[in-house]
């Protein structure tokens, strides 16, 4: 497995070093890994509508359902993929064929028992996966990974090998404490990633506020870092209702509390990484080829 690794990360550093002088290189995708402490709190949910918020806002925008054996990113929008990332991995499809369009036309893949295959390729497969993966993700401004809610082995790789991180919680106790626990683990692996925090399900504003400052207190004085808190959305009925359709809330309900907040947090988001410190964001983003080889640096 270390062997199959290195060999990955020696041919995706040659590939790095090549695509770096070409002048016409094109910008990287920022990978962002959305996770929670804990399952039950709106994780899929959140990362759906954000996406599509995104891509309302003219950002190009490719879903990647990566919980391991619970992907439900399908099932929020009503769709029936036929083919998933194992199909890929093995060989059988192209990455055009595994793409799906859900709702308002957004691309997503389908996970599966995929994700656990991918440690198990041989160095070719491997290599397949990465120049299909790059054919779409070149073309994409950000990546959503959907990962597992907890702290699997899985989600953690996840979260070190990706830009940034949303961490979604809310304002129960048992849900704030793990997603600090989750935070923590994280920084012991890679102590340069970076989290945002989403509260979801407040009644308000200031509900929202003080989940942030109780996590963000403990964050300064044990572990030595900012968390910024990215927004905060409603406590929804019609949230609930449209989990029922299998429809997004935000395409069911676009003039909802929750709908107002997911669009709030999508241009919040969208203007940080168009103003100000662009370039150097830019700069510090690994791509998707940098994303799989921090990723499978971690398999062991």
């Amino acid at each position: 497995m270390s062997d199959q690794a290195q060999s990955l990360r020696q041919l995706v550093s040659a590939q790095e070093q090549s695509d770096i002088k070409k002048e016409n290189r094109k910008r990287a995708a920022r990978v962002i890994t959305v996770t929670s402490g804990k399952g039950g709190v709106g994780k899929s949910n959140f990362t759906l509508n954000f996406a599509l918020a995104l891509q309302s806002l003219g950002k190009k925008v490719l879903v990647f359902d990566a919980d391991i054996g619970m992907g439900n990113i399908d099932v929020l929008m009503g769709a029936r993929p036929k083919y998933s990332l194992y199909h890929l991995l093995k060989g059988e499809k192209k990455l055009t064929e595994i793409v799906e369009y859900g709702a308002d036309n957004l691309p997503f893949i389908a996970g599966g028992s995929g994700m656990a295959d991918l440690f198990s390729l041989s160095e070719s497969d491997l290599t397949y996966f990465t120049e299909q993966i790059e054919q779409i993700s070149n073309e994409m401004d950000y990546i959503l990974f959907d990962t597992g809610a907890g702290l699997s082995k899985e989600t953690m790789k996840f979260i070190a090998a990706a830009d940034e991180c949303l961490v979604v919680t809310t304002p129960e106790p048992t849900s704030i404490t793990d997603a600090y626990a989750l935070i923590k683990v994280v920084l012991g692996v890679e102590p340069q990633s970076n989290f945002r925090l989403i509260v979801n399900r407040v009644s308000n504003a200031k509900e929202a506020r003080q989940v942030h400052d109780k996590i963000t207190l403990v964050a300064k004085k044990f572990l030595n870092i900012e968390l910024p808190l990215l927004g905060s959305i409603s406590d929804d009925p019609y949230v609930m209702q449209a989990v029922k359709r299998q429809v997004p809330f935000s395409t069911a309900y676009p003039h909802s509390s929750a709908s107002r907040d997911i669009k709030l947090i999508a241009k919040l988001y969208a203007d940080m990484n168009t103003k100000g410190k662009a370039d150097e964001q830019e700069s510090t983003l690994t791509g998707i080829r940098g994303f799989i080889h921090k990723w499978l640096s971690r398999a062991n």
